[in-house]
């Protein structure tokens, strides 16, 4: 029953994503993750095999509701959509920027628009003329894109799949299939790991990504490219402890598509650095063995575009990086939320990459190998916690490593970043964030007192 309400709380949270309907938006997707938290919590308890069932028809249910209505609360598929029209016509979409005069033959009217429907919302002027009236919905559509090549190769595929009179509506179906494909691979994984499948209750770990409200909204409605190297990062993950060379494939690959999953990296390294175990030479071989197919791949994968555009396979990322303020030395901004709360502007930044720096040293010197996601999550949730990003969907890969064991104290950061991106009082992103620390930060020591029941306090006589 909580999963049935959860699913209808959904609904209702993709049907208010008109920019009138924020404050009725930000209700409904509050109370999906309050129904989440105690459906999850509520399937600790069922046996495993009606666990596995429910998690599997939980995440078709959850994912669907995704497909119901237009992109919800971001315009960033419109974009998808262009990249792909424009690499069909056999041009890179690094060589120019959609409102390029050269791209004319290109537009259609409803990613460009005319006349009075430029007065809607989420619509930017482009110049085509002295006496046209032209706009677009394309976000940021005087530069380059921004996204890495396999996304591109991504948005090509949708494309040449897609039927002539498709928008936006295939990435959603691409996004839903991933995200369930997401679920699965989770799944085999935790139950690989049973000793005693018919006893173990740990796909309620899964359900943490399956049913997780963030997965629907930012994978399926909003279409968000993440998904792909959410995917990739799990599959590689998965694959880590017994083939490091496929594993370190795919987390190239996922780079590849989105730079965040290279926070996982040290995990995938974890123990590199330990001073007991195999050799320093072994251990040299096998991080060999993980970094550099892992960086063969991405740059391969970066060629192509290279060779086709001659120009910044970068695109937009440095301006992107200084119009979010991730650069900046200002008292001012979201960025650095938490660490301003306690340090000068100025010093937001060098704390952030010295203790994010800390964070990966001690996943490389204390990981576990068999184990490469707890030491992804660490150092990718601490980077999350120190610049406190504004865009929920990058979080999708937190979610996703949770969902390996269960650490879910982690998953106060997804919506953090929606209420970020959402909020309507400039301070709801670092009081969330505040929460998500704090959160993270008693599951940890309630952890630590389990595993080493001596640092619990003596009980009175």
């Amino acid at each position: 029953m909580l999963l049935l309400a959860l699913v209808g709380a959904l609904v209702l949270t993709m049907s208010a994503g008109h920019p009138a309907e924020r404050a009725s938006l930000i209700r409904w997707y509050a109370l999906s993750w309050a129904l989440f938290g105690a459906a999850v919590w509520t399937l600790r308890k069922v046996p495993a095999r009606q666990a596995v069932f429910l998690v599997v028809a939980g995440a078709v249910a959850v994912t669907a509701t995704g497909l119901l209505a237009p992109p919800t609360t971001s315009t960033d598929s419109y974009r998808y959509v262009w990249d792909g029209r424009v690499q069909a016509a056999g041009v890179s979409p690094y060589t120019y920027a959609p409102a390029d005069p050269a791209l004319l033959p290109l537009r259609d009217r409803w990613l460009f628009p005319e006349g009075a429907d430029c007065d809607f919302p989420y619509r930017y002027a482009v110049h085509s003329g002295p006496a046209a009236r032209t706009c677009t919905l394309i976000n940021r559509p005087d530069v380059h894109t921004i996204y890495p090549p396999l996304a591109e190769l991504y948005f090509l595929v949708v494309h040449r799949l897609a039927p002539e009179d498709g928008r936006y509506e295939p990435f959603q179906v691409g996004g839903a299939l991933l995200a369930f494909g997401t679920s699965l691979v989770l799944l085999a994984t935790v139950r690989r790991r049973a000793a005693d499948r018919s006893v173990d209750r740990r796909a309620w770990w899964v359900a943490c990504w399956a049913w997780c409200p963030a997965v629907p909204l930012e994978a399926v409605n909003n279409a968000h490219v993440d998904i792909l190297g959410v995917l990739l990062t799990v599959a590689a993950m998965a694959l880590l402890s017994r083939h490091k060379v496929r594993g370190g494939l795919l987390l190239g690959a996922a780079t590849a598509v989105k730079f965040v999953p290279a926070l996982a990296l040290p995990g995938a390294l974890s123990g590199l650095l330990a001073t007991r175990g195999p050799s320093v030479r072994r251990r040299a071989l096998g991080a060999l063995a993980v970094v550099g197919p892992a960086v063969l791949v991405v740059a391969l994968a970066y060629l192509p575009y290279v060779l086709a555009s001659r120009a910044s396979v970068l695109g937009y990322l440095f301006g992107y990086l200084n119009e979010e303020g991730y650069d900046d030395t200002g008292t001012g901004g979201a960025r650095y939320a938490l660490l301003r709360l306690v340090l000068p502007g100025a010093a937001a930044l060098p704390a952030a990459l010295v203790l994010l720096a800390v964070a990966a040293v001690l996943v490389l010197r204390r990981g576990d190998a068999a184990r490469p996601w707890r030491g992804a999550l660490v150092v990718t949730g601490v980077a999350f916690l120190l610049f406190t990003p504004g865009y929920p969907w990058y979080a999708l890969l937190v979610v996703a490593l949770v969902a390996f064991d269960g650490r879910w104290e982690w998953l106060g950061i997804p919506p953090a970043g929606a209420a970020a991106y959402l909020g309507v009082h400039e301070h709801a992103g670092t009081a969330a964030y505040a929460v998500a620390a704090l959160a993270v930060v008693a599951g940890s020591v309630v952890r630590a007192r389990r595993a080493c029941p001596a640092l619990s306090l003596p009980e009175r006589s």
